[in-house]
C-alpha cells in the first residue's frame, strides 16, 4: 500500500469511526459532508440513493445509518473528492505529529455539528474586531496554541498542521501580543482559519486587522485574562 492509500484509508477510519460513535449520527455525516463540500444530491448520486435518504439521515427523520450504509457514505465522500483533486485528502496529510503538539498545541476540539462564529464567541466571552459580517459562517472545531512556541520553533509550512480535521476552525492564540506575528504567519500559509482569536492581548495591531479583512478571517480578542478559565469555559461549552 503507497503513502496516499495509507492517507485515505486513514482518513477512512476516522470518519467511520467518528460517525460510528456520535451520539447524533446524521449530524455527523453532515459535518463531514460539508467539510468536504459536498452537496446532499452530489453525495446521494455517488451512493446511488435519493437526496432525501441523505437529508432524513442528517436531520433526524430515519434512524441511525448501519455499518453498510455509514461505509458507503465514508467510501463516496473519499471517491468524490478523487474526482475533484483530493484537496480534502491532502489536508488529513498535515495532521500533526505528536512532537508539535507537545511544543505548541494546548488544546483541539472536533464538533459533531456546525457553530456559527458569533455564537461560538458569545459562548467564551470574545470580541470580534474585524470582519464581523462573516460571523454567520459556521465552525467545526478549535485549536488552542501557545502562539511564542508556534511562531517561534515553527516554520510556516509546519503551522498548517495543527489545523486538525479543517480549516473551517477557530483557532486560539495565548500570548499572541499584538496578534502582527500571528496574523503574518498565518498569511503565508495555504490554509485560513475561519475564525482567529487572541487570548491575553489588550489591543491589536493595525496591520494584523488588515491582514484579517483582506484574508477574510474573522478576528477576535478573548476577554478572558486566564487561560485556566478559558479552556474551562471551552470544555464546559463544547466538550458535551
Amino acid at each position: 500500500m503507497n503513502e496516499e492509500d495509507m492517507i485515505k484509508e486513514s482518513v477512512a477510519k476516522k470518519i467511520a469511526g467518528d460517525i460510528v460513535l456520535a451520539e447524533d449520527a446524521g449530524k455527523t455525516i453532515q459535518k463531514w459532508r460539508n467539510i468536504f463540500k459536498i452537496p446532499q444530491r452530489r453525495l446521494s448520486d455517488e451512493i446511488k440513493i435519493m437526496p432525501s435518504v441523505i437529508s432524513d439521515y442528517e436531520n433526524g427523520r430515519r434512524k441511525s445509518p448501519g455499518i453498510k450504509v455509514i461505509k458507503k457514505i465514508v467510501e463516496a465522500l473519499i471517491r468524490i473528492d478523487e474526482k475533484n483533486g483530493g484537496k480534502i485528502i491532502k489536508e488529513f496529510s498535515l495532521f500533526p505529529s505528536k512532537n508539535i503538539v507537545n511544543k505548541t498545541m494546548i488544546d483541539m476540539k472536533e464538533f459533531s455539528g456546525p457553530i456559527s462564529i458569533e455564537k461560538f464567541c458569545k459562548n467564551i466571552d470574545s470580541k470580534i474586531v474585524a470582519r464581523k459580517d462573516l460571523s454567520d459562517s459556521n465552525i467545526y472545531g478549535y485549536t488552542v496554541i501557545d502562539a511564542l512556541k508556534a511562531i517561534v520553533e515553527l516554520p510556516p509550512t509546519e503551522i498548517v498542521k495543527l489545523y486538525g480535521v479543517t480549516n473551517e476552525r477557530a483557532m486560539i492564540f495565548t500570548g499572541a501580543h499584538k496578534g502582527r506575528s500571528v496574523m503574518v504567519a498565518l498569511k503565508v500559509t495555504n490554509l485560513k482559519p475561519k475564525l482567529v482569536i487572541l487570548h491575553g492581548v489588550d489591543s491589536i495591531d493595525e496591520l494584523a486587522k488588515r491582514i484579517a479583512e483582506i484574508e477574510g478571517i474573522t478576528l477576535a480578542i478573548s476577554n478572558t485574562k486566564s487561560l485556566d478559565k478559558l479552556l474551562k469555559d471551552l470544555k464546559n461549552s463544547f466538550h458535551k
